[in-house]
């Protein structure tokens, strides 16, 4: 909205006087706002973005231009973009019908061209963006992408904040050893939990590891990061079924790390790893 003031004179013979100052306001017919669907990302995440442009007036708005920075910022004399858009994801409503795809662009900014807002109505863009090497995993880290909508009377800007996720994130892999085994031999079960998190998975999280195992195993030896564990204290299991299961609170993981290459601001996660090993006879 913008103020405008007035004043008027008036010339006589007997010299000029002046006006009050009349005072008004413009009020703008078009107001917009910029939403992040999802409250937290990792790296790879795509994310969800709806701009909103609202039209109160009584005659449409055509031809605008939304073009968003994807979060852009400076790191070291370079520009870098922490949002890559996601092909062909947008999708374009008017009065909340679905139309036809706009001109898109997309290199460092995403640039979306020819929206048209029906009167006392409503344009919605929507779509989606991956989460780059770019984007600080971090806890304390965050997207803030900003939109500028031009074409009208004055550009429009909104913005969105995406802070990084928090939490632990856990990922298991199983691998056998020897892959080929006589009868009366025996194997190894190894496995290889990942947190991906940027907060340890602590005893609290009360994680439990559960496998049947077939063939069965028997004479069990069990080790997690390479310390020894005991039944009924930290494992239990059942040689008649080949039920395994952990007990809760006894598997950890430490945080992943992040390194940053101070050359290209691309960040590295390095997943927090714990190892859990089952050997037996078959």
């Amino acid at each position: 909205m913008a103020a405008f003031y007035n004043q008027a004179s008036l010339t006589y013979a007997g010299g000029t006087v002046f006006s009050n100052v009349a005072t008004g306001e413009i009020i703008d017919t078009l107001t917009a706002s910029k939403t992040a669907v999802d409250p937290f990302y990792t790296s790879g995440d795509g994310l969800t973005y709806v701009i909103n442009i609202v039209n109160s007036g009584n005659t449409p708005v055509n031809g605008l231009t939304v073009t968003d920075d994807l979060g852009a910022y400076e790191y070291g004399g370079q520009t870098l973009v922490p949002l890559e858009y996601n092909e062909n994801s947008l999708k374009y409503f008017a009065d909340g019908v679905l139309q036809a795809t706009q001109t898109v662009t997309s290199a460092d900014t995403l640039t979306v061209s020819g929206i048209n807002v029906p009167a006392n109505g409503s344009a919605a863009l929507v779509y989606t963006a991956r989460v780059t090497e770019y984007a600080d995993p971090g806890q304390s880290g965050v997207i803030t992408n900003t939109a500028v909508i031009t074409g009208y009377a004055s550009p429009l800007t909104v913005t969105a904040a995406v802070n990084a996720g928090s939490g632990a994130e856990l990922e298991m892999q199983k691998s056998v050893s020897p892959s080929a085994v006589p009868a009366n031999g025996q194997l190894t079960y190894t496995f290889t939990i990942l947190n991906h998190g940027t907060a340890e998975a602590a005893a609290t999280e009360n994680i439990v590891l559960n496998d049947t195992f077939d063939p069965l195993l028997s004479g069990l030896s069990v080790t997690f990061n390479g310390n020894e564990w005991t039944s009924p204290e930290n494992y239990a299991y059942d040689e008649t079924t080949g039920v395994f299961s952990t007990v809760a609170g006894n598997i950890t993981v430490p945080a992943a790390t992040y390194v940053r290459d101070p050359a290209t601001g691309a960040w590295t996660a390095v997943p927090g790893t714990a190892v859990l090993t089952v050997s037996g006879n078959i």
